[in-house]
Order: structure tokens, then C-alpha cells, then sequence
């Protein structure tokens, strides 16, 4: 009998979205975990885990669009571990795949839904961006911050500064924050 290790691949896709749900209550010899979106192959905890696991390791991802976003990609890491004589386990899907080309119908199912995952990306994509041209046409659409100190805030800022209220009530009257008022004091010191 070999001795494989359990190796674990968790993705999310920003910095605020939470990886715990993904292949929880599993155990794992090695985790490899990152936050980055899947659009890109330049990951450095997937090139990380892809240079670590060993023939005969189990590599485990909680689904197949936490390993890659398009297609051409899920097949190539999918060959990749399985050309190293590792077996892949997609959770959710339950499925497997290993350099064994006995099971094509597990080879057809990795290709079927890859393209469906693919394919409803696209479509999430493209209604964002519709969403976006929309709201645009309509002069709802703001890029950046909303501007807090306005000119005429600014001036009321300055001028309770200089009969010495404080800068907590300041902000109060204001509507905005301390740092804002900090931060607009401070430019003029």
C-alpha cells in the first residue's frame, strides 16, 4: 500500500468571502487555500500545491469552478494531476478522476460540466455588465468613493474648528465621519 497524503485545494474569489464551508469536516494532510479569482491560472497556492503533490496523492477541491473558471483550464490542471499519477476529488460533484482511462463516462461528465460552468460564468458576466451599461444610461452608475466633504461642508468644518467645537461634534452636525473631519483639518495644518 502506498503512502498518499490527502491534499486540499480552497478557493474563494476575494479577500471578504469566507473559505469555510468549503470541505468542511474533512481532514487533510496539506491545505492549500487562497483567495483570488479563479480567471487566472497565475494562483500561487495552486502552483504551489501543483509542485508539492506526489504520485499517488488524493487532491480534494470542494467544486470544479473553485479549481478553474474556464474549461480549457479545467482540463489542463485536471491532466496535469492526473499525468502525475495523482487522483482528483471533486466534492461537490462526487467526482473523481486519476490517470486510469478506464471510466470515459467520468472523462465525458469533467468536460460536460466544466462547459456548463464555463457557460453560466459567461452569463453572470454578461449581466453584470448589462446591469452596469443600465445603470450608466440611466446616470446611476458611480466608479469610487461618493464624496463625503463637500466644498460646503469643508467650510462649515473649518470655520466650527475655529470657535472651537469639538471635532467630534464636528462630524455630528456634518453628517460624516471624525477621520473625515481629521482628515480635512490636517490639509489645512
Amino acid at each position: 500500500m502506498s503512502n498518499f497524503q490527502r491534499v486540499a485545494y480552497i478557493r474563494v474569489s476575494t479577500l471578504i468571502q469566507n473559505t469555510d464551508r468549503q470541505l468542511d469536516g474533512m481532514t487533510f494532510d496539506k491545505i492549500f487555500e487562497e483567495k483570488i479569482s479563479g480567471r487566472t491560472r497565475e494562483r500561487p497556492a495552486l502552483k504551489e500545491m501543483l509542485g508539492y503533490v506526489r504520485e499517488g496523492d488524493h487532491i480534494y477541491v470542494h467544486s470544479m469552478d473553485r479549481l478553474a473558471r474556464n474549461l480549457r483550464d479545467l482540463l489542463d490542471i485536471v491532466k496535469e494531476v492526473t499525468d502525475k499519477g495523482c487522483t482528483i476529488h471533486f466534492v461537490q460533484q462526487h467526482l473523481e478522476f486519476s490517470n486510469d482511462d478506464s471510466n470515459p463516462t467520468a472523462k465525458l461528465m469533467l468536460q460536460v460540466i466544466g462547459a456548463v460552468g464555463e457557460f453560466e460564468a459567461t452569463l453572470i458576466r454578461n449581466r453584470v455588465l448589462e446591469g452596469i451599461a443600465a445603470a450608466k444610461a440611466r446616470g446611476n452608475y458611480k466608479t469610487g468613493r461618493p464624496v463625503v466633504m463637500t466644498d460646503e461642508k469643508k467650510k462649515i468644518c473649518h470655520e466650527k474648528h475655529a470657535a472651537g467645537i469639538p471635532m467630534t461634534r464636528i462630524a455630528k452636525d456634518l453628517g460624516v465621519s471624525r477621520m473625515s473631519v481629521y482628515r480635512e483639518l490636517k490639509k489645512q495644518s
